[in-house]
């Protein structure tokens, strides 16, 4: 799973990127301070994982990860070539899901590209650029449709409507991901490659000030909500400054003091981990026992076999049956053996939907 991190040159892309990954990413005053995107793997924070490990005591624990991407600043005209945006924009299109970093504070001695800082017109920015990318990609598609359905072949007529519909859509400044479609017509514009169809969190990146002050009363931040709740978008207050100043902290009672100072009960880069999991619809299954405790990702709805080929394709290949304990039942029995007793530890089949926090031991035999 790759997010890519976006924004406009200067609104701490790079400063929130460092404080997620512990990196060393260029963060300078100066648009296209990066160039080349920097990479970061972070894992998913999971308490369920935590306590397993504590039951469990194994050599090792593996967490589930995110790969983080930081991009390159987009600048009005990127579609067209402008500030290398080409170049920007194929990196998105190699993404999963999009952090979309906006400024939401004033700060006299950060350059602003234009010159004043408004969160809902920066946002816009960056969402024109990916559409008029997408309809150049749109454009040729429609064309290829249409010549198919010059050539006599019916089943293009419903898929050329549905292009022009969704053209019309883009051309209204309205990005793909809030086009409104059912799960057919879905499948076919998923087909397209189309930036603006990425699934999106808004970082809404705030002072340290706002923070302690209270979020609500930054009127950038409560604009740009109502911008993300339109486009079907997610959002998340961050202060990337903060965020990168509780990585000086080693000690984990005192990461959580300096939080419980400024009245949070997490980091927000905690949050925005794990809302950019649930963005694309993943979940995670554990295996625990000797010598690991890990944390598996899978996509909501998958069957127990293919999630038993995420560990091996033998286990898919053989499978036979999913041993399942829910984590919440196996920490309140305190033992496997207990939940067995008790009548929830189970065995389920081939069409078994693994679940959130399903606890797993798969048998099979190749």
């Amino acid at each position: 799973m790759k997010i890519g991190i976006i924004g406009l040159p200067n609104v701490g892309k790079s400063t929130l990127f460092n404080a997620l990954v512990g990196g060393g990413a260029e963060a300078a005053n100066y648009p296209f301070c990066t160039i080349e995107p920097n990479v970061g793997v972070v894992p998913v924070p999971d308490a369920r994982l935590d306590k397993l490990t504590e039951m469990y005591s194994p050599v090792k624990t593996t967490p589930a990860t995110v790969e983080f991407v930081d991009i390159a600043g987009i600048v009005k005209g990127a579609s067209a070539g402008e500030g290398l945006g080409n170049k920007f924009l194929s990196h998105i299109r190699e993404v999963d899901a999009l952090v979309h970093t906006v400024r939401c504070f004033e700060d006299e001695n950060i350059t602003h590209v234009s010159a004043s800082v408004d969160p809902v017109a920066d946002s816009e920015t960056i969402n024109i650029e990916l559409i008029l990318a997408d309809l150049e990609v749109l454009e040729r598609r429609i064309d290829k449709t249409a010549k198919a359905l010059k050539g006599g072949d019916k089943k293009f007529e419903k898929e050329y409507e549905l292009l022009k519909r969704l053209e019309k859509h883009l051309s209204d400044g309205l990005p793909a991901r809030s086009f409104e479609c059912d799960p057919d017509e879905r499948a076919v514009i998923e087909t397209v490659s189309l930036l603006s169809l990425k699934p999106v969190i808004y970082a809404a990146n705030m002072s340290e000030a706002d923070f302690s002050g209270g979020i609500e009363n930054n009127a950038g931040y409560r604009a740009l909500r109502e911008t993300a709740e339109r486009e079907h978008a997610g959002i998340i207050p961050v202060c990337a400054k903060l965020e990168q100043d509780l990585n000086a902290f080693d000690d984990p009672e005192e990461r959580q003091m300096f939080l419980e100072e400024i009245g949070l009960e997490e980091s927000g880069l905690n949050r925005l981990i794990r809302e950019c999991y649930a963005l694309l619809g993943y979940i995670s299954y554990f295996t625990a026992g000797q010598p690991e405790v890990r944390a598996w990702t899978i996509t909501k709805g998958t069957k127990a076999p293919d999630a038993a080929g995420k560990i091996h394709t033998d286990f898919k290949r053989g499978f036979i049956r999913a041993e399942i304990v829910s984590y919440e039942d196996l920490i309140a029995c305190g033992s496997i053996a207990a939940a067995r007793e008790k009548g929830l530890y189970r065995s389920e089949g081939k069409d078994y939907v693994v679940r959130d926090g399903d606890v797993i031991l798969f048998r099979f035999n190749v």
